[in-house]
């Protein structure tokens, strides 16, 4: 008997060695309980079989610039039986190695992807086809094709290939990726490291992760095993429809450590869709850019609870402009969705179709307005953007100290010395205390104070005035907009507190 304990807990934990000794009778109950625990977990053999067909491996060849770094391998001990293999598959990566190897070598890099249609349609990562010189697709059955490159969005790092099979190809569909919940089960194939045909299962840990990685961010976040080349494979609900594209990890080591990112299947069915028909993706436009807002900008514009999406500027000639947006409005419902956080934004207006009529509401120093806008198209508002906006120059000589900083009026030779826009007009930063109001929000020297308690500055004499008229309302910040560094396309609001 006592063979027996020493058995289980050799192949259990330390943890059986405190239950045996205090409650010997709860031994007995450990290998049902663990049998139970067992039959709890998903059975995906079936449903690996199924899909594993539609799931391909993608071989890249591209040019590496002069000097650029090989990638590196990760570190190993001399005994492990993965050692052998990962040495060659980086060899094969880094073609080209040594003193005499040309200076424009060749790379070869892998990634994963997924037939949607039967006729030869992949779906795969843009960083993983993104500067090819060509592109392979192996099928699980060895069968190897060129693919070329139908379009891709670097926007959502989503892309698109055709290869030309002799016989239909097996396929996955787009599920519903709004009805994940966090805690239910998904399962990612794809090529991780080369090991095509890698099967990997967990949950889903979290959903609208935002990790800086684009402006349309809301990523399913899951602890199912992805590595290097996982990127592009597909990330499966257990009733075999994919939900995201698994696009990035968080690792320090490089290597998975249960934190792993998918483009969901909603943000990328309208991407790969139109990337079909357009060869390239036709989003809305709305023409504002926003910034969050926090409790301090709240508080000072009189909204109560931070909510919804901040007006920072608005392009000239853009729908939002026509309509009557103007900078310093909070939409807070765009085409009957409620718009909570900034984020929620952009996503929204992307995906509505160009041209057509959408309501969008928002509050103006503590008033709710409507407004009818007729949506345009993002890459065309890009380009009108470039154009910058038309506001004329001041050259008024007023200096004032406020709020930790000292502004003077735009003259022609502070101009040229922060290289601030030509057009841009305002009360530029020419220092800042480093404990005062104005250090406390990040404003530098070069900035440009383009607004105060929601009028335009003309002169730097109009901050202080916004300040006196804050004061005198009993109000404990006022609100600035700011250029930063004097660039057009870098305005934000700023709530500044008042020292009394």
């Amino acid at each position: 008997m006592k063979r027996q304990k020493i058995a289980v807990l050799l192949a259990g934990c330390a943890a059986l060695v405190f239950a045996t000794l205090a409650a010997p009778p709860q031994l007995q109950l450990a290998p049902r309980a663990m049998a139970q625990s067992v039959a709890s977990l998903p059975n995906v053999a079936d449903l690996a079989d199924k899909l594993l067909p539609a799931v391909v491996e993608i071989s890249v060849e591209t040019k590496a610039p002069d000097g650029s770094p090989l990638p590196d391998m990760p570190q190993l001990p001399d005994d492990s039986p993965f050692k052998d293999f990962f040495e060659d598959f980086f060899k094969r990566r880094q073609q080209g190695q040594g003193d005499d190897a040309p200076s424009n070598r060749t790379l070869n890099s892998m990634g994963s992807g997924f037939i949607v249609e039967a006729s030869g349609v992949v779906v795969t990562n843009n960083h993983v086809v993104e500067g090819a010189e060509s592109i392979q697709v192996h099928l699980q059955d060895g069968t190897l094709l060129k693919a070329e490159l139908v379009g891709r969005d670097p926007k959502t790092d989503i892309a698109v290939l055709r290869v030309k099979p002799d016989t239909p190809l097996p396929t996955v569909s787009f599920g519903d990726s709004d009805t994940l919940r966090i805690g239910e089960w998904v399962m990612a194939i794809g090529n991780p490291f080369g090991l095509g045909g890698s099967v990997s299962l967990g949950i889903v840990s979290a959903r609208n992760r935002d990790i800086n990685a684009g402006p349309y961010d809301d990523f399913i976040q899951t602890d199912a095993a992805i590595n290097k080349g996982n990127s592009g494979g597909p990330l499966f609900s257990l009733n075999g429809s994919v939900v995201g594209i698994n696009t990035a990890i968080f690792s320090p080591t490089g290597g998975s450590v249960g934190i792993g990112f998918s483009v969901p299947a909603n943000t990328a069915k309208n991407v790969v869709d139109q990337l079909l028909k357009y060869g390239e993706t036709r989003r809305g436009w709305l023409g504002v850019r926003v910034q969050s807002l926090s409790d301090d900008l709240a508080e000072s514009m009189g909204l109560g609870k931070a909510r919804g999406a901040l007006v920072a500027d608005v392009t000239d000639g853009s729908p939002g402009k026509t309509a009557g947006i103007e900078a310093g409005d909070v939409i807070t419902e765009f085409n009957g969705k409620p718009i909570r956080e900034m984020r929620e934004l952009p996503r929204a207006v992307a995906a509505t179709e160009i041209g057509a009529s959408v309501v969008v509401k928002a509050i103006r120093k503590g008033k709710e307005m409507s407004f009818t806008v007729t949506i345009g198209r993002l890459e065309d508002g890009e380009k009108i953007a470039m154009a910058g906006d038309t506001k004329k120059p001041d050259d008024a000589p007023a200096v004032v100290t406020i709020l930790g900083m000292t502004m003077s009026s735009i003259t022609p030779e502070l101009r040229d010395k922060y290289k601030i826009d030509e057009k841009m007009k305002g009360a530029v930063i020419t220092e800042v205390a480093q404990d005062g109001a104005a250090a406390e929000k990040g404003l530098e020297p070069g900035d440009v104070v383009l607004e105060a308690g929601g009028k335009p500055v003309e002169r730097a004499s109009d901050v202080s005035a916004a300040m006196e008229a804050a004061e005198k309302a009993g109000k404990t910040s006022v609100l600035i907009l700011a250029a930063k560094a004097g660039k057009a396309g870098e305005t934000r609001f700023i709530a500044l507190k008042i020292k009394k």
